[in-house]
């Protein structure tokens, strides 16, 4: 069982004393040995709480029977899932499994047609554009096969940028900007533009762009896919390197079993199931 939630301090006027309300989050085994989880809402006087009682933070991504159809098709039934803070969990499975449109529904890019998703305290599913934009921008950073570097934008702008759509201030963003910059040895770069760069350089920035927001989640759609072997394992040792110095959960969709074999767990997809956890 794993508690989340905070601590109220409830109205003298209602004659009630400090409260702790939150969600109880159950692992439950459904008849086809599929692991998902139940939540209720606890509201509990605090004098109640065994001062030994763990209070676990909620898990950085939730999903729980998330299904999605485009038209007739059945791309997504009813998959469910959890990672913790600072796991890294592989998504694996043959093209057309449901991986990218699994990771665009946790992304809130896509919206599943039913279940829930949530990214730590957040229901994605009950919210609307703007506050899951909000949350897209905020609490989730992505990596792409193709990188998607704004080609006008500087190796720093593009780095830069994510801290602008979070609002962080001149001086915050040039000091993170250079921060990243060393930590994926690329500081001698920051003037390029990414036309001037490698693929495995342009890699580099786009993971620490999806990082410079400090994220709790980070997704990755086959981000060494488009390197060559010696690039895509320095990649892999960055994210790994990067998502246990940030804290952040690291989603990594993947057809290599060298990429996956940064994660601490795989789950397997077959026809928009898992069929196999490892």
């Amino acid at each position: 069982m794993v508690l989340r939630g905070e601590l109220f301090i409830s109205h003298a006027a209602l004659g009630m004393g400090p409260r702790f309300v939150g969600l109880e989050t159950r692992p439950l085994l459904s008849d086809t040995n599929s692991l998902f989880w139940r939540n209720r809402i606890l509201s509990v006087p605090l004098h109640e709480l065994a001062p030994t009682t763990p209070l676990s933070p909620p898990a950085a991504l939730t999903a729980e029977g998330v299904t999605k159809r485009y038209g007739k098709r059945l791309v997504l039934d009813a998959v469910s899932l959890s990672v913790a803070p600072g796991e890294r969990l592989a998504l694996m499975g043959p093209s057309g499994s449901g991986k990218t449109t699994l990771l665009n529904c946790i992304g809130g890019v896509d919206r599943p047609d039913s279940g829930s998703i949530w990214i730590g305290a957040d229901d994605l599913v009950g919210l609307d554009s703007r506050s899951l934009a909000r949350i897209r921008r905020v609490r989730v950073g992505t990596v792409f096969q193709f990188f998607h570097l704004l080609p006008t934008l500087t190796v720093a702008e593009n780095i830069e940028i994510s801290l602008q759509l979070v609002g962080a201030a001149k001086k915050e963003r040039r000091t993170r900007v250079e921060e990243l910059l060393l930590r994926v040895e690329l500081a001698d770069r920051a003037d390029a533009l990414p036309s001037e760069l490698s693929g495995g350089e342009q890699q580099r920035i786009a993971i620490a762009r999806a990082l410079a927001h400090r994220p709790c989640l980070v997704l990755a759609d086959e981000p060494t896919g488009n390197l060559d072997s010696a690039s895509g394992a320095n990649i892999l040792g960055l994210l790994r390197e990067m998502s246990e110095a940030s804290g952040a959960a690291l989603v990594l969709v993947t057809h290599s079993e060298e990429a996956a074999s940064i994660c601490h767990r795989r789950l397997y997809l077959r026809d928009g199931r898992i069929v196999g956890r490892s």
